[in-house]
């Protein structure tokens, strides 16, 4: 079972080395285009797309790349 996130939860993921914390925007379950780059998802393996708080970038993360900021 893979984790849930939904909108507006806080985030941390591994960037560059480094942990980057952001905010969820939202749970993709198609193949759409976001952050830049086509993205394979679907109802049994969800993406996320986040907003990093330091960049403002948009990211989108397999939720196994995710923690929940406590």
């Amino acid at each position: 079972m893979s984790k849930e996130f939904k909108k507006g939860d806080k985030v941390t993921w591994q960037s560059h080395g480094s942990t980057a914390e952001g905010t969820v925007e939202e749970k993709i379950t198609s193949d759409t285009e976001a952050a830049g780059r086509t993205v394979r998802a679907s109802e049994d393996e969800p993406q996320y797309r986040v907003v990093s708080d330091k960049s403002g970038g948009d990211a989108v993360h397999k939720p196994d790349a995710l923690e929940k900021k406590s």
